[in-house]
């Protein structure tokens, strides 16, 4: 799969070259000017080649391979020249229709066949003789078993949006199609994404084919999921705290309309606990770079960043691109959306909107054909359910080794006690306090902080105060199954470390990074020499880069 040279392409149909005829016949269809795909693949398709096309639905793929098909492909001797085929019936009707408008002065005519309708009427029109069949791959495989339809002088197959084709499971269909016709002919192949099945069709069915790329960020904001929170306008960074809670993405580029909104956003997130980052053209050159390193390492959760500054980022692993507020060209969400989804993974936009914004959502449907799911912000029920949720996770957190005999018998006694639900109150309300925000708050942030790449786990202290801290290098990590908790236990056992006082544990693949008080690292240095853990002696010194 080659890519063609780039040159500037035709303005008009004129300027391609095409016939009286067919641009007569353009004239009567009303249309002006080629859109880019048309104008970019017809000099490839007239000149024989083999041609793979990534374009999005809606921007004239028919024309595409229509219109070198009626001008320079068919002759005008020979019936069944050309085979189209569409995954759905509708679209075979729409090629068959428009292919024959666009051939009406070269009488050049077509038939559509496809199940669901009658196969003998489907029989007599074949017999009648076309130029061009276009169809569905169920229905025209039973033609060509039947005898029905001659493949033998077919020189041209489209096959129009083929990601389509195979993913509603017409690859054993299409495969068995293709092995019927000419092994030489032109293959015109139209796909919305050019994943790993097209790739191997292509490799499979077609010769040194030229590969034009259209559309592609259309294509990467149409192949993921869009999602709306309609919010008043007020209070959108809270707002957005709030999303983020529920929908708890891995990772996300956050996109911000101004420089000082990344900026100020960044800087709720890092107070609410979420690991966070801000990027926009005043941050310098090495902050910049520095930035974007930790993003591509993914110790970055969050990247909050303006269209500018975000220009040439591509970070493949990024699930969620988040809009604080929708950009006034509806084209740049486009762009923003497609940053998301890639190298084959899943991808999720959401975007905030007010109600000065929805004249931009309308128009979003409008031009580009996507369609946001609505969501709503969690109920005042929904974020105390999540608030409870964090206090256990905040016992459970406080209380890891496993309880002796007596305890667990004393518990058993307690629960089968008829004040059980009052006592258990009374002692949660002493391990919490009295100061019911702040403990929810604290309790959040952990979760939070633990939502970190599956790398980077971490330990944080019950209160907000964190002392001056430094970082050790451990000589054992994932290879050698290590978890966080496991280094984190051995630390306080050996070195009577408490666990507020050992920070970020991070586990990578040969190594570990544990952050401790700067005061005692030498001691936890020296107190942990000659510790084994999962079969391995235990080394730590000072780490060169926290």
């Amino acid at each position: 799969m080659t890519e063609p040279p780039e040159e500037e392409g035709a303005q008009t149909f004129e300027e391609l070259g095409l016939s009286k005829e067919v641009l007569t016949a353009l004239k009567d269809m009303g249309w002006e000017t080629p859109t880019p795909v048309q104008r970019d693949s017809y000099p490839l398709a007239i000149a024989g080649h083999d041609i793979i096309v990534q374009s999005r639905t809606g921007t004239g793929k028919t024309g595409a391979f229509g219109i070198p098909l009626v001008d320079k492909l068919i002759t005008e001797e020979g019936d069944e020249q050309a085979l189209v085929l569409a995954p759905t019936r509708e679209l075979a009707l729409q090629s068959a229709a428009e292919i024959e408008k666009l051939g009406a002065h070269r009488n050049i005519d077509t038939v559509a066949v496809y199940g669901g309708a009658s196969m003998d009427r489907q029989v007599r029109a074949l017999e009648k003789g076309a130029r061009v069949i276009s169809g569905t791959p169920g229905r025209v495989l039973d033609h060509l078993k039947r005898g029905t339809m001659d493949a033998s002088k077919l020189r041209f197959l489209v096959l129009d949006e083929a990601d389509e084709m195979l993913s509603m499971g017409f690859a054993k269909e299409l495969h068995a199609i293709i092995e019927r016709l000419p092994k030489k002919r032109q293959t015109l192949l139209f796909s919305a994404t050019v994943d790993r099945a097209i790739k191997r069709v292509a490799e499979k069915h077609m010769h040194d084919p030229q590969f034009l790329g259209l559309s592609g960020d259309h294509v990467g904001a149409l192949g993921i999921e869009h999602f709306v929170y309609m919010v008043s306008g007020v209070g959108r960074v809270a707002n957005l705290i709030t999303v983020l809670e529920t929908e708890d993405p891995e990772s996300a580029l956050i996109f911000c309309n101004t420089k000082a909104e990344t900026e100020e956003v960044s800087a709720a997130l890092q107070r609410a606990g979420f690991n966070a980052e801000w990027l926009n053209g005043d941050r310098p050159q090495k902050e910049r770079e520095e930035v974007l390193d930790r993003v591509r390492r993914e110790e970055i959760r969050f990247l909050v960043a303006t269209d500018v500054a975000a220009r040439g980022i591509d970070v493949s692993h990024l699930t969620h691109v988040i809009n604080f507020s929708l950009p006034e060209n509806v084209e740049q969400y486009v762009h923003r959306t497609g940053r998301t989804g890639r190298a084959g993974r899943t991808g999720t936009a959401i975007t905030l909107v007010g109600p000065t914004e929805l004249g931009i959502l309308y128009y979003l449907r409008l031009q580009y054909r996507i369609f946001p799911v609505e969501r709503t912000l969690p109920s005042e029920g929904e974020q105390r359910t999540r608030q409870e949720a964090d206090r256990i996770a905040m016992i459970d957190a406080a209380y890891p080794k496993p309880p002796g005999e007596r305890d667990l018998a004393l518990v058993r006694r307690f629960l089968t006690h008829a004040n059980a639900e009052r006592m258990l109150a009374g002692l949660l309300g002493a391990f919490f306090g009295e100061e019911t925000g702040d403990v929810d708050k604290v309790a959040a942030a952990k979760r939070r902080r633990g939502k970190q790449h599956p790398d980077d786990h971490s330990q944080v202290d019950s209160d907000d105060e964190e002392p001056e801290t430094t970082t050790l290098y451990v000589n054992i990590g994932r290879q050698d199954e290590l978890k966080a908790s496991e280094l984190g236990r051995l630390l306080r056992d050996r070195t009577g470390l408490k666990r507020k006082e050992i920070g970020r544990i991070r586990v990578r693949d040969k190594h570990s990074l544990v952050d401790v008080p700067e005061d005692r690292a030498q001691e936890v240095i020296e107190s942990m020499a000659g510790a084994v853990l999962r079969d391995r002696e235990l080394e730590l010194e000072l780490a060169e880069n926290g």
